[in-house]
């Protein structure tokens, strides 16, 4: 049996080329595959702007009104008048809404704008806040609004002006900041998604068996004895307490960057301190509290507090940091942040790691 074989010739391979030129063909395919790219980018594009749609645009603005640069001025009522407070927003994410506590008591928020060079670049939205009486905010000589109770109502009242809620509000307080933080969340924590409290102990009278019991006994002895006989006179104006108390207890455990080279944002801030405030609160040394706040204590209250919340200490830092980490065991949900080479500003002698503490911690909260 003979195998089939066809038979292709010259002539009508000759024959085809001519009926059907290869230029024929390529004309449609071009065509064709132009048609299909042209599909696929349309198709692309469509996902691109839904996906832009769903995505917030942090840098979005309402154009309906008249741009401040984020900045509202939030009226407060203290006692029986209204006065303003000044907050700036930073961002815009929905979901993710910090408002930021300075220390002191009277420092304003200028310390806090390192944070511009960390939250921004993850999507975080916050705000500034300067409480009344420091800052760019109304300055009344009311001191009897000098208090826990008062503070403590003003961030409420600048909450929801700013119409944060339990979806999306974390609140961050450093210092005297920390200690409203965890007394705002003690009373409203109901309104609450998340809270950082930054180098802050528990009560007064825990600072003071730190400060006097543990960092007196690192400063060289004569200057010490020398501090202590200046403030035994009650002469803190006397410029050389203040040189010795910058040098041996500013430089070691406030910021433990040369004092030559402080940050801009740092000492704006300090120089504008409400002197009268932090006096009647904290007092006029960093040795010990001598103010109203030698009695306030909430160690056995942080039990109450369920949110999750990210204390953060130092090795270097005036608040024991053991004790913080005890703190950080007492809350329901706690975690803790230790700077190993920081002080008590270690969003600036620690930078990068108490940033991206703050950040870990922010985000985790937030696809929880």
């Amino acid at each position: 049996m003979n195998d089939y074989k066809p038979m292709v010739s010259q002539q009508n391979v000759y024959r085809f080329k001519k009926q059907y030129p290869l230029k024929s063909f390529i004309k449609p395919l071009m065509g064709l595959a132009i048609l299909v790219l042209l599909i696929t980018a349309a198709s692309c594009s469509k996902q691109a702007q839904a996906t832009q749609h769903n995505k917030p645009d942090y840098y979005s603005i309402d154009s309906t009104q008249v741009q401040t640069g984020g900045i509202k001025m939030i009226p407060v009522t203290t006692g029986n008048k209204t006065y303003n407070v000044w907050t700036k927003r930073i961002g815009n994410n929905p979901k993710i809404k910090v408002l930021l506590l300075a220390g002191g008591p009277g420092i304003p928020h200028d310390y806090f704008e390192a944070f511009e060079s960390f939250l921004p670049a993850e999507g975080i939205e916050f705000y500034y806040y300067d409480e009344l009486g420091s800052g760019n905010s109304d300055k009344p000589n009311d001191t009897t609004r000098y208090n826990i109770a008062s503070a403590v109502d003003e961030v409420e009242q600048v909450r929801k002006a700013l119409h944060l809620n339990k979806g999306n509000f974390y609140l961050f307080g450093h210092s005297w900041g920390g200690l409203l933080a965890m007394e705002y969340a003690v009373k409203y924590q109901d309104n609450l998604k998340g809270l950082i409290v930054s180098n802050m102990t528990s009560g007064g009278k825990e600072f003071n068996r730190y400060v006097q019991g543990v960092l007196a006994k690192q400063i060289p002895p004569d200057a010490m004895a020398r501090i202590n006989e200046l403030s035994a006179k009650n002469d803190y104006a006397n410029p050389e307490y203040m040189e010795l108390a910058t040098k041996h207890f500013y430089a070691q455990f406030v910021c433990r960057i040369p004092l030559e080279q402080w940050p801009e944002p740092l000492n704006r801030a300090l120089s504008k301190l409400n002197q009268p405030y932090y006096n009647k609160l904290q007092g006029p040394s960093e040795f010990g509290l001598l103010g109203s706040l030698k009695d306030w204590d909430i160690s056995s209250r942080l039990k109450e507090i369920y949110v999750p919340t990210l204390i953060i200490a130092a090795k270097y830092d005036e608040m024991d940091p053991q004790h913080l980490k005890w703190m950080s065991t007492e809350v329901k949900n706690g975690h803790y942040l230790y700077c190993a080479n920081g002080s008590h500003l270690s969003m600036y002698d620690e930078q990068t790691f108490y940033m991206n503490g703050i950040i870990k911690f922010i985000k985790q909260v937030n696809n929880k």
